[in-house]
């Protein structure tokens, strides 16, 4: 058995798709084809169900694939151990983000210890970015909610107040706080069902007694501050999102409850580099500065 058949089988398996498969990995569809019947041959079964050029992973297939890839995940942090060993920084750190609004300063606080390590960024919904971190392919995430599980290591490193945004000249941009139910004819820009902030809102908001109403539903948060100047409706944004620039107003929500947790998560069993320690202290006192102001 080989390491190459293993990494192919596992591309494979996760794509269900020879032709896709063999596009990932950079490869022809012929060698990819012959690789996968050499290991199949290796173990004595067969890992897929063929119907013509479909391909089903089968259950000897399934019981064989988390072990597969337990076997790379272990390969890949001893060689990460090694390096960090011979004192090499790593060329990238893999982050996964569900909320991105505080990134920019945690990352530009890092830099300044270690200006050598580059970064790879992905905005995620929440199920693939933890889907991500237990295959080992991203080194820390930064989530809104917290995710707790059996393989993770979580660490609530903020809560986060969400404010009331509203266009100057709207009537209700002289109060100081508001009560959530004097929203409730209110129209809303917010982004998508599945966001965390926006499945905390609707929570809360029929907790007191109406669900939101949204002009406008989308996949990028930054957008929603140019979207309240624009009058189009009324958004709810978290405490680290605040920028004085905006011409927009922030109030305060007297309900209890909307305050959102940020999270730091790593994988447990997976090694952590020098630069990737120093990065998650570097999170951690970012958070606990601001948390004191």
């Amino acid at each position: 058995m080989e390491l190459l058949q293993l990494q192919y089988f596992i591309t494979v398996a996760r794509l269900e798709h020879m032709t896709e498969a063999a596009l990932t990995l950079h490869v022809t569809q012929s060698s990819l084809s012959k690789t996968i019947q050499r290991l199949e041959e290796d173990l004595g079964v067969p890992l897929f169900d063929r119907t013509g050029r479909k391909l089903r992973l089968n259950e000897s297939g399934s019981r064989f694939l988390p072990r597969a890839e337990k076997a790379l995940f272990e390969l890949e942090q001893g060689r990460q151990e090694l390096r960090d060993l011979s004192s090499l920084e790593p060329d990238t750190l893999e982050l996964a983000v569900t909320t991105a609004s505080t990134l920019p300063n945690i990352l530009r606080e890092f830099r300044k210890k270690l200006p050598a390590v580059h970064f790879h960024v992905q905005m995620l919904s929440m199920q693939e970015m933890i889907t991500l971190l237990r295959r080992g392919e991203v080194d820390f995430c930064l989530s809104s909610p917290p995710v707790w599980g059996d393989d993770m290591e979580c660490q609530i490193v903020c809560n986060d107040p969400i404010y009331v945004a509203v266009p100057v000249g709207h009537p209700l941009a002289g109060r100081r706080s508001l009560s959530l139910i004097e929203l409730k004819d209110e129209w809303f820009a917010g982004v998508k069902r599945g966001y965390g902030i926006r499945d905390l809102v609707d929570s809360v908001c029929q907790s007191a007694g109406f669900t939101p109403r949204y002009a406008y539903e989308g996949d990028e948060p930054a957008r929603l501050v140019a979207l309240v100047e624009a009058g189009i409706g009324l958004a709810f944004i978290p405490g680290t999102a605040k920028n004085s620039q905006d011409n927009i107003l922030l109030i305060p929500i007297e309900d209890q409850g909307l305050v959102r947790e940020i999270a730091l998560l790593w994988h447990k069993d997976r090694y952590i580099s020098q630069a990737g320690r120093i990065f998650r202290d570097v999170v951690i006192e970012y958070f606990n500065g601001n948390n004191e102001k």
